[in-house]
């Protein structure tokens, strides 16, 4: 038995160096056409090219290898409009149909063989006649009028244009409001005389439908009630994959579902209208996490949540939140001079019309910075309702009591406001935008309840991005911001005025350093705010990139922002691109610094500065 099951293996380890004596090692070369783009679409479709490395043939493989090639080629070069042209595959010179050839190349034992494409595209077609036909007599008047977009008699005879086209011709029956639209056939004829194609579709485009009153469905503990008044806001409209999509969306942004996906129907019910399903998935019910940043004065921060989803089934999220910073300021193990938020946030969607939602927040905050001390209690309650898919506007009360000053001097304050804001977001990524606006206001009235009187604190901020490369990887990014207190004094409490300086603000000075001083040089704030920003990001390898930003900003004492002491910081950022946003490093220098201050600053944290 030792001595059999040694031949079989001995047996076993011949094998691979037999086989390997029979592979044949080649090289394949295409013969330019004179068209660099059909070249490379050429090599790209190519198997003879494609398998010489990872699947090694012997001689007969190859020549059958080289067969087939004229037929994959010939569709690439019909794709592109080339109806009558010449393929040649030559194997060591000879054509690949050469009786007895695989027997020479087997003899031969040549080192590598050349293998040769020799492809003649000849006359390119062109397009003749392109038209629609109706699949019944009553389709004839809902095709009145509609053509085939992108496609023009004279046009080269290519494939992809009329597939596009095909599919914009279905997408555009859908737009108005047939959704069971569909090509029943495409007929192409080519006519080799002429050198021309014609391509003819047999077209359905069904009725004209509105929504039916939409289903939910999937393993959720949303409650059901909630789920049929915001899905059910589509029921009678016209149809359009715009309004699907809309309702798609307003279900997703209940925040209680990981995906939410549409089905429509394939028919049409008793009543002519089309049913629809939403398939949703629960998010997890609990999640947690933490966030960690460093900076060049201050050092460490860190901020810890809880987040309970569908609190009571109608997808309501609590979270709570605790942040502390400046760790690393004032004595070595003190946290005398740390800041701290602790509290709560509360959200109820889908009230009222099933698309305003109410953010509850109470906040008890600890501050010490150079400009202020301040220990408070925040609380408000506010409204957001989206207008269309853009806009969203939010408004509601806010209320703050505390004390706060300089020097272990805290004064008591109490605050009331009424929070309008409005907010527009044309871009297409929240933590990585590379195109787009962004736009953010909001005016607050302020009462105060112990000295008496008020003011309006309003800011907003203005952004865009611009893809100058089109495929994200030069992205040029512009910021500008401005700030006005309106019927304000010095009794403002220090943490309603403006300030300038930092991280999202003016790179490379500290933070609200840029502004009024007082006698001891400490930051007074201003009663204007006018700052801006250009930053390059450059995609380099991967996931990696870099960032040139120039920052810009100046606090006025006066309601109206003025230029006069603008300062400027400049610097370089690194970029790593992550699933939830990039990675950021920031190192900034200040332009114009004075004396005492850093002559450098770094920043880290996830997402873009702006």
């Amino acid at each position: 038995m030792t001595v059999i099951r040694l031949l079989i293996l001995l047996l076993l380890l011949s094998l691979p160096a037999a086989a390997q004596e029979t592979v044949l090692r080649y090289a394949t070369t295409l013969r330019p056409t004179g068209e660099a783009a059909l070249d490379r679409a050429l090599e790209e479709a190519s198997q003879l090219r494609a398998l010489a490395e990872p699947a090694p043939v012997d001689a007969f493989g190859l020549v059958a290898r080289a067969e087939a090639e004229p037929r994959r080629l010939a569709q690439v070069l019909q794709s592109e409009g080339y109806w009558a042209s010449r393929i040649e595959v030559l194997i060591d010179g000879q054509p690949a149909d050469t009786p007895g050839l695989a027997e020479r190349l087997t003899e031969t034992r040549a080192a590598e063989v050349p293998v040769e494409l020799r492809i003649t595209p000849g006359p390119r077609y062109v397009l003749r006649h392109i038209d629609l036909r109706p699949a019944s007599p009553e389709d004839a008047t809902s095709l009145a009028g509609i053509e085939p977009a992108g496609l023009a008699a004279g046009e080269p005879a290519r494939a992809d244009p009329v597939l596009d086209a095909e599919e914009a011709l279905v997408d555009g029956l859908r737009r108005a409001g047939y959704p069971l639209a569909a090509v029943l056939d495409r007929e192409v004829v080519v006519d080799h005389p002429a050198q021309a194609m014609d391509v003819t579709w047999t077209v359905a485009p069904g009725p004209r439908a509105s929504f039916a009153r939409p289903a939910v469905e999937g393993d959720t503990r949303v409650d059901p009630r909630l789920l049929d008044r915001v899905a059910g806001r589509l029921e009678g409209e016209a149809y359009s994959p715009q309004a699907l999509e809309r309702a798609r969306r307003d279900l997703l942004r209940l925040g209680a579902f990981d995906t939410v996906r549409a089905r429509p129907a394939d028919r049409l019910d008793a009543a002519g209208r089309l049913p629809v399903t939403f398939a949703v998935t629960d998010r997890p019910r609990n999640a947690a996490g933490i966030t960690l940043a460093w900076e060049t004065e201050f050092g460490p921060s860190g901020r810890v949540f809880y987040e309970r989803r569908n609190v009571f089934g109608n997808a309501e999220t609590l979270r709570l939140e605790a942040e502390a910073s400046r760790l690393g300021t004032g004595n070595p193990g003190s946290t005398e001079d740390a800041n701290w938020r602790i509290g709560a946030l509360f959200r109820r969607p889908a009230l009222f019309d099933g698309r305003t939602t109410l953010i509850a927040e109470v906040f008890g905050i600890r501050e010490r910075l150079k400009a202020y001390d301040r220990d408070a209690f925040v609380a408000s309650l506010q409204f957001e309702h989206p207008l269309g898919e853009r806009w969203s506007v939010r408004g509601g009360p806010i209320f703050e009591n505390g004390r706060i000053g300089r020097d272990g001097n805290l004064e008591p304050f109490t605050l009331a406001g009424l929070v309008l804001a409005a907010r527009y977001d044309g871009t297409d990524s929240l933590l990585d935008p590379r195109r787009g606006i962004r736009f953010d206001a909001a005016a607050t009235p302020y009462a105060d309840l112990g000295e008496g009187g008020g003011f309006v604190r309003a800011l907003g901020t203005l952004r865009t991005y611009l893809d100058v490369t089109g495929d994200g990887g030069s992205v040029v990014a512009l910021r500008g911001t401005l700030g006005s207190l309106i019927g304000a004094d010095r009794s403002v409490p220090l943490d309603k005025r403006f300030y300038s300086g930092g991280g999202g603000s003016v790179r490379g000075y500290t933070f609200q350093s840029i502004g009024p001083r007082d006698a001891q040089n400490r930051p007074l704030g201003g009663s204007s705010l006018i700052e801006g920003s250009v930053e390059l990001r450059q995609r380099v390898s991967g996931p990696f990139g870099v960032a040139l930003f120039l920052d810009a900003g100046s606090v006025g004492e006066t309601e109206t922002p003025d230029l006069s002491g603008v300062r400027y910081g400049a610097g370089l950022g690194l970029r790593y691109a992550t699933a939830i946003g990039p990675l950021r490093v920031d190192v900034g220098v200040p332009l114009n610094r004075e004396s005492g201050e850093s002559s450098f600053a770094v920043y880290v944290g996830l997402g873009q500065a702006f």
